[in-house]
């Protein structure tokens, strides 16, 4: 099994923005030393929580201070962007990455990220549609040569013809060829990210959200996807998310994550899933109420929380119960005491890792 960071990233509003995008890329720079894998950052233009509004920076600064480990959005929110202007920025920063760059795609878009940008997000299936639409150019670009036309429903696009006189006219492509590795995010439990990603062989990568019994249909989505274009799904690429929180002892780990993930929990997610089926993927059983879905259930079902020998086994049954997968994502956590959350990540890779190794 392999291990990753999923960074939303998470600050209270308390952090001033310069202290949290330090306290991100140092965890960044931690997780290279300590062996991760990869590491996702998340893209948000109103969330005050989660403010990453331009991902590709944080990854061009962490490059520099890494070595190994591959960076990703988790996820450029398709719709939000136009796609000539993304095209580019990512092929620059593919470049930048020489090979270490992962593309992290999604279609939705919280509904005030959406409107700060004009589009309707009450209308969540023209959303999908000019989602669509900007990967179709996206993808279309980089592989075209000489002359480009797309006219689609919401973009019209013609680029100038490559001048070799002047040097001047389109010509930027992905240092990774045909593309960086494409990476689909989903966070319920019949999103159709996870078929797709099975019919074009790209990465699939199961939310935090989900609890146990929704990750088997998650694979059966991206297997059904897989068949329908003749092609295996291999399960060693799919990654499942999870807020993690390891300490020396059971005591230690659940004080911290009452100070820490509870915090988030009930200023920020609560707030914004009751009544949602964010809410509703987080139950054991559907017809919990809301009201039951505490920071204690949580910390009991769904999180990853204790010293290493529980983590252990908590992941032993996230692996058994979901059927297998490839690589484990931890949520990056924002501590007042910065020392909980490199610690924990210490452990996680030191002490837990080794020990679940054998799985994937």
């Amino acid at each position: 099994m392999q291990f990753g960071l999923f960074m939303m990233p998470l600050h209270p509003p308390h952090r001033a923005f310069a202290d949290g995008y330090e306290r991100d890329v140092d965890q960044i720079v931690l997780a290279d030393q300590l062996g991760f894998r990869e590491a996702w950052i998340g893209e948000h233009l109103t969330e005050r929580w989660e403010n990453a509004p331009a991902p590709d920076l944080l990854i061009a600064q962490a490059l520099k201070l890494t070595k190994t480990v591959r960076l990703g959005t988790g996820v450029t929110l398709l719709a939000l962007h136009h796609p000539v202007y993304l095209a580019h920025r990512l092929a620059m920063l593919d470049h930048l990455a020489r090979g270490r760059f992962q593309w992290g795609i999604g279609g939705g878009g919280i509904p005030t990220d959406l409107s700060l940008l004009g589009l309707d997000y009450t209308d969540p299936a023209a959303v999908r549609a000019r989602s669509a639409e900007v990967l179709d150019v996206v993808l279309k670009l980089w592989a075209s040569d000489g002359q480009f036309t797309y006219h689609g429903k919401f973009f019209d696009i013609e680029t100038p013809v490559f001048d070799p006189v002047k040097a001047r006219g389109y010509y930027m492509k992905p240092y990774q060829q045909p593309h960086p590795p494409i990476a689909v995010a989903a966070s319920t439990p019949n999103s159709g990210s996870m078929r797709m990603a099975g019919e074009r062989g790209w990465i699939p990568m199961s939310s935090s959200l989900l609890s146990r019994p929704y990750l088997r249909d998650h694979w059966r989505l991206v297997e059904a996807g897989a068949a329908s274009a003749g092609r295996p799904a291999d399960r060693s690429q799919w990654r499942v998310a999870r807020d993690v929180l390891v300490a020396p002892t059971s005591a230690a780990a659940r004080e911290r994550t009452r100070a820490v993930l509870g915090r988030n929990y009930v200023q920020h997610q609560h707030p914004n899933r009751v009544g949602t089926i964010q809410m509703t993927s987080t139950k054991l059983e559907p017809s919990m109420p809301d009201e039951a879905v505490t920071v204690d259930y949580l910390m009991d079902n769904l999180w990853i929380v204790g010293d290493p020998s529980q983590c252990v086994e908590k992941i032993h049954q996230l692996y058994e119960e979901s059927g297998g997968f490839g690589a484990l994502l931890s949520i990056t956590t924002d501590s007042d005491d910065a020392g909980w959350d490199q610690e924990s990540l210490r452990l996680l890779m030191e002490q837990v890792a080794p020990r679940v190794a054998h799985l994937g």
